[in-house]
């Protein structure tokens, strides 16, 4: 095999009889029409099987690492493998950013973008969201392209590879812009609950972190864009959190020289929207993570649920974070059609003694429509995703069509999308 034999997290180990790294995008086409089954496989950062296979593994870390801005029309077209922190400093060198970012800038485009991943805030969308036009190559290794406005697009956005492998995509930019990041420890649980729209609505991009034992919230990080009327200093105290005197890293025991600065010193987007700096590992992967968005007028709901199973995810869990997605209308985002909140679960690595506490936390969930990130643990059903998603069935309709021998699928979607 590979190098790649396992995910990330150590948790999967891939089926794949080879790894095909093609160094240019005939060599892509030609591999991909010769493959009888074949999956893509970034930065392998997914913790279930989405980009597991029986048959080949490619990767796009070969091919040119295209980065074309397009100033005057706020636009950039990337190499579908490229990072978020391998081109981010030099759109900010053009006087441009991504509106968002996950809390990872490790991650590649193409696999974040085909999951739904996201970053925070009332008003940011998912990353998929940015997206304006993609070309992928199909299974028989002609290349297609789907721009916005086109019938299919919001079924081929996040498409968890089963349509093709995506080699670029176009991205909308904004103006650049510098942040300040704060974080305060200790909010009271009640004023949480009691405020919660007024928590994740303190800055442009909010996330709370929680053990979900007894007590207050752990930490909450605020991340204030630093223009117009955008404090250079923060109070001692915040609806009862206490202001961290130092910086801090969101699982515990864990360094903070890992994390993205803190305590107001200003910086640009791409050096504070994610949690973690893009120069060091953020951790070593010795963890599950799982993660359930339900609508945000049921965060507060879905919330005191999950405080009723607190004892079962406590004894397992690292840390858990809570964040906020803008609704979009990409067939299989999980903010798909509402604004949505997120409730994220970095589990110890024990798979067996997670694997019930996800089951509880999705039987606590059920009631509000909870939809699974893709590329994280959970058990969720194709009954019950088909009753998620109102567009699944016409997803599955464009998999058909574009893959009707079932060349991209493999294990996880076949349970998915049970043909």
């Amino acid at each position: 095999m590979s190098p790649a034999e396992k995910n990330w997290a150590g948790n999967i180990t891939f089926g794949a009889r080879r790894l095909c790294v093609p160094r240019s995008l005939r060599e892509l086409r030609e591999t991909v029409a010769a493959s009888e089954s074949i999956r893509p496989l970034g930065t392998r950062h997914s913790f279930n099987t989405l980009a597991d296979t029986t048959g080949d593994h490619l990767s796009l870390a070969g091919l040119p690492r295209v980065a074309d801005i397009d100033a005057a029309g706020r636009t950039v077209r990337v190499g579908a493998g490229l990072a978020y922190g391998e081109f981010a400093a030099e759109l900010h060198q053009h006087g441009l950013a991504l509106a968002n970012l996950g809390s990872l800038p490790h991650i590649s485009v193409a696999g974040a973008v085909a999951t739904g991943t996201h970053g925070s805030g009332v008003g940011n969308r998912s990353l998929a969201a940015a997206v304006r036009g993609l070309t992928l190559v199909t299974a028989d290794g002609a290349t297609r392209t789907v721009r916005r406005g086109d019938d299919d697009f919001p079924g081929t956005v996040v498409s968890l590879g089963a349509l093709g492998v995506v080699t670029s995509l176009d991205l909308d930019l904004v103006p650049a812009f510098d942040v300040r990041q704060w974080v305060y420890e200790d909010l009271p649980e009640a004023t949480l609950t009691a405020r919660f729209d007024e928590v994740m609505s303190a800055a442009y991009s909010v996330s709370v972190f929680t053990d979900w034992r007894p007590g207050p919230v752990g930490q909450v990080w605020l991340k204030q864009r630093a223009d117009g009327a955008a404090p250079d200093r923060m109070p001692a105290r915040w609806l009862g959190a206490r202001l961290a005197d130092g910086p801090r890293h969101p699982v515990p025991g864990m360094p903070a020289a890992n994390c993205t600065r803190q305590q107001g010193a200003p910086g640009p987007w791409f050096r504070r929207l994610p949690h973690f700096r893009m120069e060091f590992t953020p951790s070593n992967g010795d963890e599950l993570q799982s993660e359930y968005f339900v609508a945000r007028q049921d965060a507060v709901a879905a919330y005191e649920a999950l405080a009723l199973v607190r004892d079962r995810i406590a004894p397992v869990l690292q840390v858990s974070e809570l964040r906020t997605v803008a609704a979009d209308d990409l067939w299989l985002s999980p903010a798909y059609g509402r604004d949505s909140v997120a409730f994220h679960f970095t589990w110890a690595p024990d798979a067996v003694a997670v694997a019930p506490v996800v089951a509880a936390i999705e039987e606590a969930l059920a009631p509000f429509g909870a939809r699974p990130h893709w590329g994280k643990v959970f058990s969720t059903g194709p009954g019950t995703l088909r009753a998620l998603y109102p567009r699944l069935a016409d997803f599955e309709r464009l998999m058909a069509a574009h893959d009707p021998e079932g060349v991209f699928r493999n294990r996880f979607l076949d349970r998915c999308f049970p043909r």
